[in-house]
C-alpha cells in the first residue's frame, strides 16, 4: 500500500509540474493582442506587423522544432524543459528592452524556448506516466489554456494597472514567473525515474502522410485561434467597437477553461477519432464568421463557441503523438507536426494582415483563415487508428482519467 501511495504522490506531481510547464506554452504568446495597440502606436506598426508580434513566435516553432527533437534525444526531455522555460523568461523579458528591431529579437528568441516546450511535454508522459496520457495531455494543455485566459484578459485590467501603464513593464512581470516551474522541474522531478527509450531517430518522418495530415490540422487549428485574436482589434476597431475588446478576448480566451474542463471528462473517449474533430471545427468556423458579418453584441458573443471549440479542437490534436508513438519517435512526429502547424499559424494569419491592408476592409482578415480551415478539415477523415501496444488501456479512476 506505500508502495502505492508513494506512485500515486508522484503521478500528480509530474501531472504539477507539467501543468505548470504547460501555462508557458502560451501564457507569454498571448500578453501581445491585449498590448498590440499601445505597442503598434508607440513603435509605429503597421496591421501586418503589429498582428506578427502573436504569429512570429508561433513561425519560430517550426524553425526551432527540430532541434528541439534533437536535443531531447541527446540529454533527455526534462533537461530540455529546464533550459527552454529559462529561455522563455529571458527572451519574453527582453522584448521590452528596447526598439523595434530588439522587440522582434526578443521575440523570435521566445518562440525557440517555446519550441523546446511543446515536444517535451508529451515524451515527458510517455516516460512518466504511460498509462494516463490522455489525461496527462488534458492537464498540460489545462496550463496551456489558462495561460492564454491569464495573459489575454487580465493584462489591460490587471497587469498594466500595476506596471503604471508601461507595456514594457507589464511583459515583465508576466515574463519572469516562468522561472518557477523551471525550477521546480529540475529539483523536485529529480528522484523519478526516467526510461527513456531509443525508439528511433529524432527526425520527422518527412515521407510518411501522418506527419502532414497532423501539422495541416494542427495549423487550422491554431490559424483559427490566432489569427481571430491578433486580428479581433482590428476588427472591432474597423466598426467603432474598440470598447468591446476586452470583453471579446475574455469570450474567446477565457472560454478556452469550459473546452479545458470538458477535456479532462472527454478526451479519453474523443482521442483519435475524427468525427469530434471535424464537428468542432466546424462550429468554430461557422461562429466566427458570424462574428465578422454581425456587428454589435450579437456578433461578439459568438466568439465563446469559437473559443470553446478552437481550444478542444487543439486539445484533440495535441494528444495525437504520443498515442501514435514512443520515446523519440513522440518527440519526432510532435516536432514535425508542431513545425507544419506552426508556419501554417504564422502564414495564414500574416496573409489576412495583407488581405486587410490592401482591401483597407479590417473584417477581409479573417478570410484566409476561413479559407484554409475549410480546405483542411477533410483530412481529419481516416486518422489511423491507435495501437494497444502504444496507447496502453487508460486508468479509470476518480481524477477522471
Amino acid at each position: 500500500m506505500a508502495v502505492i501511495g508513494q506512485q500515486k504522490h508522484a503521478d500528480w506531481l509530474a501531472l504539477v509540474l507539467l501543468w505548470g510547464a504547460g501555462l508557458y506554452l502560451r501564457l507569454t504568446v498571448m500578453v501581445a493582442p491585449p498590448l498590440a495597440p499601445l505597442i503598434g502606436q508607440e513603435l509605429s506598426l503597421s496591421q501586418t506587423a503589429t498582428g506578427a508580434l502573436t504569429t512570429f513566435p508561433i513561425l519560430m516553432l517550426a524553425i526551432a522544432g527540430l532541434g528541439a527533437s534533437w536535443l531531447i534525444s541527446r540529454i533527455g526531455a526534462r533537461y530540455t524543459l529546464f533550459m527552454a522555460l529559462l529561455l522563455v523568461a529571458a527572451s519574453s523579458s527582453a522584448r521590452g528592452l528596447g526598439d523595434t528591431t530588439m522587440l522582434f529579437v526578443a521575440t523570435a528568441i521566445m518562440g525557440v524556448g517555446i519550441a523546446g516546450i511543446q515536444p517535451a511535454l508529451p515524451t515527458l508522459l510517455t516516460e512518466w506516466i504511460p498509462e494516463r496520457i490522455a489525461f496527462g495531455t488534458a492537464v498540460y494543455m489545462n496550463g496551456m489554456l489558462i495561460g492564454e485566459v491569464l495573459g489575454s484578459t487580465l493584462t489591460l485590467p490587471v497587469m498594466l494597472p500595476l506596471a503604471n501603464g508601461d507595456w514594457r513593464l507589464a511583459i515583465l512581470f508576466w515574463s519572469l514567473p516562468a522561472i518557477i516551474p523551471a525550477f521546480g522541474l529540475l529539483i523536485l522531478s529529480r528522484a523519478r525515474t526516467e526510461v527513456a527509450v531509443d525508439t528511433g531517430s529524432w527526425m520527422p518522418a518527412w515521407n510518411e502522410a501522418l506527419v502532414w495530415r497532423l501539422g495541416i490540422l494542427l495549423g487550422a487549428s491554431g490559424s483559427l485561434f490566432f489569427g481571430t485574436n491578433a486580428y479581433l482589434g482590428t476588427v472591432l476597431n474597423g466598426r467603432g467597437e474598440g470598447e468591446l475588446l476586452s470583453m471579446g478576448l475574455i469570450l474567446l480566451n477565457g472560454t478556452q477553461l469550459i473546452a479545458s474542463l470538458l477535456m479532462f471528462w472527454l478526451s479519453r473517449h474523443w482521442i483519435g477519432r475524427a468525427g469530434p474533430i471535424i464537428i468542432l471545427m466546424a462550429l468554430g468556423l461557422s461562429a466566427l464568421t458570424f462574428f465578422v458579418i454581425v456587428p454589435g453584441i450579437p456578433g461578439l458573443l459568438a466568439l465563446a463557441p469559437a473559443g470553446i471549440s478552437a481550444g478542444m479542437v487543439l486539445i484533440l490534436m495535441v494528444g495525437l503523438p504520443p498515442i501514435y508513438a514512443v520515446g523519440n519517435q513522440t518527440a519526432a512526429l510532435a516536432a514535425g507536426m508542431f513545425g507544419i502547424g506552426a508556419i501554417t499559424n504564422f502564414l495564414i494569419p500574416m496573409l489576412g494582415g495583407i488581405v486587410a491592408d490592401l482591401t483597407h476592409i479590417p473584417g477581409m482578415a479573417i478570410v484566409p483563415i476561413v479559407l484554409y480551415c475549410l480546405i483542411a478539415l477533410p483530412m481529419a477523415r481516416g486518422l489511423p487508428p491507435i495501437h494497444p501496444a502504444v496507447y496502453p488501456k487508460q486508468k479509470t479512476s476518480s481524477a477522471g482519467c
